[in-house]
């Protein structure tokens, strides 16, 4: 039997969905402002435009999901199957893709696949490291943890995050068993982390980028930009610095739990 990722995958799923019925609504938007123009344009301005096919916007490419084994990892016996890691892929793919138009670089998609690969290898050894640990999850914090995701994704409430999921062929069951997981690999990235402490250089340092890339985006449409005080972004600095390095935490630990791991790359 197949067993699911975790939530962290499906979370992907749910996001691109979103995002997908977001950009649905916004180019049904889109649609009827441009037919609204076009009956106020000139039929010769809408043939031009429909000739030289210069405003078409560039097609979407589709992920290569061809010679995906069956078996993408082995991790101590435990098997990332292909459907886990085509469901992964194809969310991050899409996000790629997007940026790529924005900037014009091609997606790589070989690289992709094992950067998600890696990824999938290195939350499974974390998911095993935390179930096999002292680590509990109250039913508080689970619902602590899925209050947070419906407010990450902008839903209404728990019902409908569930739903949502269940909708993917998810039971509710699996899905708290897997919240409960993520409270536990949450508590020993903490407990790795330690007190971790943020200078003000740090903090001084993080601001001048955040104000250069402000005044950089104001020069380049010319208007001036409001840029926000040091003690009015210090919450949101000390955050992001928190973040970044809980990261550098997270990765040294797959790094050390895949020294002693037995993990075989299909790939």
């Amino acid at each position: 039997m197949i067993k699911k990722w975790l939530l962290l995958l499906s979370f992907a799923a749910l996001a691109f969905v979103m995002v997908a019925c977001s950009d649905s609504d916004e180019s049904a938007k889109e649609t009827n402002e441009e037919t609204k123009t076009q009956e106020e344009e000139p039929a010769g301005d809408s043939e031009a435009a429909s000739e030289d096919g210069e405003s078409a916007q560039p097609e979407m490419p589709e992920p290569d999901l061809e010679g995906i084994p069956d078996v993408v990892a082995e991790v101590n016996g435990e098997e990332i199957p292909k459907e886990e890691f085509e469901a992964s892929y194809t969310g991050q793919f899409q996000k790629a893709a997007m940026q790529s138009q924005m900037s014009g670089q091609e997606v790589d998609q070989e690289k992709l696949k094992q950067q998600i690969a890696d990824s999938m290898i290195g939350l499974e050894l974390l998911k095993q490291e935390a179930n096999s640990s002292d680590f509990k999850a109250s039913e508080e914090e689970v619902n602590e943890t899925l209050d947070g995701l419906v407010e990450q994704y902008g839903l209404k409430s728990q019902d409908e995050f569930l739903t949502t999921l269940e909708d993917q062929g998810m039971a509710k069951e699996e899905i708290m068993s897997q919240l409960e997981t993520q409270v536990k690999i949450d508590k020993l990235i903490a407990n790795e982390s330690g007190d971790i402490e943020i200078t003000d250089d740090e903090l001084q340092e993080l601001y001048e980028q955040y104000k250069a890339q402000q005044e950089q985006m104001g020069g380049k449409d010319g208007e001036e930009v409001k840029i926000q005080s040091f003690e009015e972004m210090k919450p949101t600095l000390e955050t992001q610095i928190k973040s970044q390095k809980e990261g550098q935490v997270y990765q040294k630990l797959v790094e050390r739990l895949r020294e002693d791991a037995d993990v075989t790359n299909h790939l």
